[in-house]
């Protein structure tokens, strides 16, 4: 093939990409990167980032977590740590040393326990100032949570609730977890607690994944192998074996 054949079966490809609002694939990786390397895209733990669909959370987006505190928790702690100011509204029982515990710069977490009647107007005013506002469960009306996801993308902060929320762009759930640290008969200490979390949502999240996650009572969240099969002993296979 000749230099002059390329050169014009690529001109048609290059002008397709020069229409607007037309990506290539390396323009969609780039823009990722972008995205990553100026901060539209908040990071979170090694453990999680697999889990969302541009690795860390988007600013602008909504995310809702199911079931479980300390998952939420871990979703603040790296991006508190590289700076990030957080906000919880409507967590009066959230405890500070399990958010310290788990990787939140404490620091940088203002809280706002019992917003009450006021909490759209008071929402809504912490997504002006705060890079990640956290919101318990129960507050929001679909059309109240519409405006504050509205209010997010409109000004670059990312919106999680603890609990579902209408329209939400990626919802993380907890299935199924359990303690390590006992032996068989009961003795030992609980020293951490393994949770499969699931995450599904709309775009870019439609596709569920999940991951297998180990909290210690100290120190870093991290991805765990799921445990093998176990293995079905039926009558023939009791007798001659496995293949």
């Amino acid at each position: 093939m000749t230099a002059e054949v390329v050169e014009a079966r690529a001109l048609p490809l290059a002008r397709l990409a020069a229409l607007p609002g037309v990506s290539t694939a390396s323009g969609v990786a780039s823009a990722a990167e972008h995205a990553r390397t100026t901060g539209r895209v908040l990071p979170v733990s090694p453990a999680l980032s697999g889990l969302l669909p541009a690795e860390g959370l988007r600013r602008g987006s909504t995310v809702s977590v199911l079931g479980s505190t300390s998952l939420m928790l871990t979703l603040l702690a790296a991006a508190t740590a590289g700076g990030a100011w957080a906000v919880a509204v409507g967590l009066p029982a959230l405890g500070v040393v399990a958010a310290a515990e788990l990787g939140v710069e404490v620091g940088r977490l203002a809280l706002v326990p019992r917003p009450g009647a006021e909490f759209p107007a008071v929402t809504a005013a912490l997504l002006d100032g705060f890079d990640l506002v956290v919101v318990g469960p129960g507050f929001a009306r679909p059309d109240v949570a519409r405006r504050l996801s509205a209010r997010a993308r409109n000004r670059g902060s990312v919106l999680l609730s603890l609990g579902s929320w209408p329209g939400a762009e990626v919802e993380l759930s907890c299935r199924r977890s359990r303690w390590t640290g006992l032996t068989g008969d009961g003795a030992g200490y609980l020293r951490a607690r393994e949770v499969e979390v699931r995450t599904g949502g709309r775009g870019a999240a439609a596709r569920p994944m999940s991951a297998l996650l180990r909290f210690p009572g100290e120190g870093e969240v991290r991805k765990v192998d799921f445990p093998a099969p176990a293995t079905v002993v039926t009558a023939a296979t009791a007798r001659w074996g496995t293949a």
